[in-house]
């Protein structure tokens, strides 16, 4: 089988149904987004795996490198589902698609919860930078918050993957935040002057 099929070479793709739609679909756009967040997000679950590996650091941040490492994947394999809904318009063929759990909210919710709960509060806003991997964080979260406003411009009836988007993107910042304090590395914050 060939990687190449050439039937998008007339800036055409098709959807999950078999549908051909112009690439820049407002559906391509959304899911298209998705992609691209979810490849950000493989990049910083890299970046966990590698300092989880790294023998030089604490067992415990270790143990918290992994745990973010496993919590991305997790992530990741979310996104998959949204992205295949995403790219299906009839009803009947998505209900027969893995769904996206109620349940992967909460789960977001908690994780966000538990690195909050031992950060500083905030007093200013927080530019992106501190070390690479936060700064990989901000970049995901950015790319976040344009799939979450591609998926409003499509009108998505999945209310749960547009709260999921959401939700994604506050995981992101607050990982970000984390991911400085297990590095013991200072936060960015925006000045006036």
């Amino acid at each position: 089988m060939r990687v190449y099929t050439k039937t998008g070479d007339k800036g055409t793709t098709s959807l999950v149904g078999g549908r051909r739609v112009r690439k820049c679909n407002q559906r391509v756009e959304a899911y298209g987004s998705v992609d691209e967040l979810n490849s950000h997000i493989g990049m910083l679950a890299e970046m966990m795996n590698e300092k989880a590996i790294d023998l030089d650091i604490v067992f415990d941040i270790r143990e918290q490198f992994e745990q973010k490492y496993k919590q991305l994947k997790w992530t990741q394999n979310q996104l998959f589902i949204i992205q295949t809904l995403l790219a299906t318009e009839e009803d009947e063929t998505r209900e027969k698609l893995p769904q996206l759990k109620t349940d992967a909210i909460k789960t977001l919710e908690d994780w966000i919860d538990d690195m909050d709960a031992h950060l500083p509060k905030l007093k200013s806003f927080v530019i992106a930078g501190g070390s690479i991997a936060s700064a990989q964080a901000h970049i995901a979260r950015t790319v976040c918050r344009r799939a979450e406003r591609e998926i409003v411009r499509m009108k998505e009836k999945e209310n749960n993957i547009l709260q999921f988007v959401n939700r994604l993107s506050d995981y992101l910042f607050i990982i970000s935040r984390d991911i400085l304090h297990l590095e013991n590395k200072r936060e960015n914050f925006w000045s006036a002057e």
